[in-house]
């Protein structure tokens, strides 16, 4: 790994920095003995995860793998970074070094410091893939039990319905608060948890997020509007059933001061 991709693989505070096999792991303090333990006979976090017995599956764009750390209580969801778009199928797993598991540890952070529900990133290895190219896996703490905002809505009643769209409202304006920009906020990177009859949701797959400088309010808008667009995609290719009126109450929601 180059000196100036080294410089972006530095541990903020509380988190460590170091090597395993051919892996440059970044690890939350706490954490970071249960990755060494993980990584100890396998190449790759995903592996391990993948390979546990009782890990439960998560569907994505690619399988993403629950189970719980060597030697400790931290439950985590591991995934294998790739890429979306238009290159995909030629750019696949690969990214240039490091890619953009600091950046999204980062946002993580700087989202949940602000109040913002996101998963907290316990861990990312970087896998070296060629010159100046690197693999990544990418550990972050598991939420509460609950499913993406299209999983849980299609068989909710209307109690349930209205709870979504008020948690969801919420995400989103705690979001435009801090000025954060989610480019690719579609319906299933909003998770929703029910906790004691109070949902709650969590945006999800931060590493492309960026902030507006102070003063600029259009954060809001952005949001509502990619995932407004979401919705009414999956209505109209999915059958997802919902309405004008809900997509409504969604943006007075997500808008209310």
């Amino acid at each position: 790994m180059s000196t100036q991709a080294e410089s972006r693989v530095a541990a903020p505070s509380g988190y460590s920095r170091f090597t395993a096999r051919d892996a440059t792991v970044v690890a939350r303090n706490d954490a970071a003995g249960g990755v060494r333990a993980a990584l100890k006979d396998v190449r790759t976090l995903h592996c391990w995860a993948s390979t546990l017995p009782g890990a439960k599956a998560f569907q994505g764009r690619a399988t993403a793998w629950g189970a719980r750390l060597p030697n400790s209580s931290i439950d985590v969801v591991v995934r294998h970074a790739l890429h979306g778009g238009f290159f995909a199928a030629l750019t696949g797993d690969r990214f240039l070094t490091p890619g953009r598991a600091p950046w999204e540890l980062a946002v993580s952070e700087r989202l949940r410091e602000a109040g913002v529900p996101t998963p907290a990133v316990i861990a990312y290895a970087l896998y070296p893939a060629g010159p100046g190219l690197c693999r990544c896996d990418v550990a972050t703490k598991r939420l509460p039990e609950g499913g993406d905002l299209p999983d849980l809505w299609r068989d909710a009643d209307v109690a349930t319905r209205a709870g979504i769209l008020n948690a969801t409202g919420t995400l989103l304006r705690s979001l435009a608060a801090v000025r954060a920009v989610h480019p690719d906020l579609n319906a299933k990177n909003v998770y929703l948890s029910c906790v004691k009859d109070t949902w709650r949701a969590y945006v999800l797959d931060v590493d492309r997020v960026t902030f507006l400088p102070p003063g600029d309010v259009r954060a809001a808008d952005r949001n509502r509007a990619r995932l407004v667009r979401s919705l009414r995609k999956f209505r109209n290719r999915h059958a997802l059933p919902v309405s004008e009126e809900d997509v409504t109450t969604l943006e007075r929601l997500a808008s209310r001061t």
